[in-house]
């Protein structure tokens, strides 16, 4: 049989005010693009024509322009979950003007079916390819994973974007395995190796569910990240160092171990220096996306295995993995997002977990999502996914920011998304902080003196010394001192902690 085709204007018709909406995706690849070009433009005729019309979003992870900046520039997003990396969604959720949940990745689809979220009115799914069966819709996924599987299930209506941009031959990398419910029939998941295939390579839809079909062409709005500085470069060798070193003492096996990395320039630049590395593997990954320093590797045969929920590549990239599928379904496989974050698998592998922060303190606590406390700059993603359940849990992240007026080390973060208990190690182009095996006060050494800019070093050394004496030394009174003159001032070097203990 052959579902009902529509238009993208026609299905963006049919969403009705405060209706929830499920989308596939994870990064902006794989996720619909037509039906919300047009819900944006919908929502901008009917606020001029003084109507009501916001929609709750919900995805697997960040999304792209055409669904949360569109659509918050229309001001027609109610309610977001679960993480965003868009600059104007940013701006009006720190006007106040959106409610976001910011929660992590790996938890997104269990709290859809557990009803945290209400009643989901609409799952809108990318696919590159389609089996219009009459008893079950066969729909194969384009360059993502997500949380898919659950949303095409649970929603009361579906609308497929068939885009014809997407080679079908993507079918050969999905894994589209859904736990049983927890408490009653779930099973272990049964991946012991890091491409073991346990599920289908399709979502599975009821037919009677699906109100159109919306046929496309849609290139990815992929993102271009930021070229690799010096200084991204060296942390990257710094990784590399640390985990040769690791290696030697015995706490790494000599086969190595699977890694996660990131999004981002950052996450390239780890990448390409454990490749270069002589002294580092051929070796495996387990993470949330494949970045094209990953698809360069996995080419060489550095990268031997690689799962992921989402190829978060350029479109070019995109293509050559396409017309070389032949190779690379036999070295990549593509999850839901609950499979690729499972607490329980990231374990079982043994992942090196390897992400990206704002800020650290002195103790080792970590701030990858806000700005002075209060400002969201991006959400908590599925970093604490691996860096909570990982072998070794790392952070970079630069020394200095606005060319040296702020210090990536404070005496205390303004915002928390790993807890010093989580993070093993820190590591920025200064250096390597192992904090592994010590108290508080040991730590705080280990980072000043490795981590911390040369500009930086006296101020958090004098921050030390005025701090009050306990467990976990701290001045409560200047914990915040750093962020509040570069606030009043536009440069952290030039606190004073006097004047905060006057």
């Amino acid at each position: 049989m052959t579902y009902n085709r529509i238009t993208a204007a026609e299905g963006a018709a049919m969403i009705k005010d405060g209706d929830y909406i499920a989308l596939s995706g994870f990064t902006p690849n794989g996720v619909p693009k037509a039906v919300f070009r047009e819900l944006s433009k919908r929502a901008v005729r009917e606020h001029e024509a003084g109507k009501p019309f916001q929609v709750g979003i919900l995805t697997g992870a960040s999304s792209l322009q055409s669904v949360e900046g569109d659509m918050a520039n229309a001001h027609a997003i109610k309610f977001r979950a679960p993480f965003s990396t868009n600059k104007d969604f940013r701006t009006h959720v720190n006007l106040g003007e959106i409610d976001y949940e910011d929660t992590h990745l790996g938890n997104m689809a269990e709290r859809i079916r557990h009803g945290f979220y209400g009643t989901i009115d609409w799952a809108i799914i990318e696919v590159s390819d389609l089996d219009e069966g009459a008893s079950e819709c066969k729909a194969y996924l384009s360059s993502s994973g997500g949380i898919s599987t659950t949303i095409a299930r649970l929603a009361k209506k579906v609308i497929i974007e068939y885009n014809h941009f997407h080679n079908p031959n993507s079918k050969c990398l999905h894994d589209t395995y859904e736990p049983g419910e927890c408490g009653f029939d779930r099973q272990p998941i049964p991946i012991i190796h890091v491409i073991d295939k346990v599920g289908k390579n399709y979502v599975p839809i009821d037919p009677k569910k699906i109100v159109g079909v919306v046929e496309c062409n849609i290139p990815e709005e992929a993102r271009v990240f930021k070229p690799l500085t010096p200084e991204t470069k060296q942390m990257g060798y710094n990784v590399a160092e640390f985990l040769v070193n690791d290696m030697k003492q015995g706490h790494i096996p000599p086969q190595f171990l699977p890694l996660q990395s990131g999004v981002g320039a950052t996450g390239n630049a780890v990448l390409e220096a454990l490749g270069q590395n002589p002294h580092i593997p051929h070796f495996k990954v387990y993470s949330e996306v494949v970045q094209e320093s990953a698809i360069g590797l996995i080419q060489k045969g550095i990268i031997t295995e690689a799962s992921a929920t989402a190829m978060t590549v350029t479109n070019e990239c995109l293509k050559k993995i396409y017309d070389n599928m032949d190779f690379f379904k036999k070295h990549l496989v593509i999850r839901q997002s609950e499979i690729a974050n499972s607490p329980e698998i990231i374990r079982r592998l043994g992942v090196i977990a390897i992400n990206t922060a704002i800020e650290c303190d002195l103790y080792g606590n970590e701030n990858s999502s806000h700005i002075c406390g209060a400002r969201l700059m991006n959400g908590i993603g599925g970093s604490c996914d691996y860096e909570r359940n990982g072998y070794i849990s790392i952070f970079t992240t630069a020394s200095t920011a606005k060319n040296g007026c702020i210090s990536a080390i404070v005496p205390m973060c303004t915002h928390v998304d790993s807890t010093e208990h989580d993070v093993d190690v820190i590591i920025t182009e200064q250096g390597i902080a192992d904090l592994r095996g010590k108290g508080p006060l040991r730590r705080a050494h280990e980072i000043i003196e490795n981590c911390v800019h040369p500009d930086y070093k006296p101020i958090l050394r004098e921050y030390l010394k005025i701090s009050d004496r306990g467990h976990e030394p701290q001045s409560l009174r200047a914990a915040f001192a750093m962020h509040d003159t570069f606030m009043r001032k536009g440069d952290m070097r030039l606190v004073d902690f006097g004047e905060y203990l006057k």
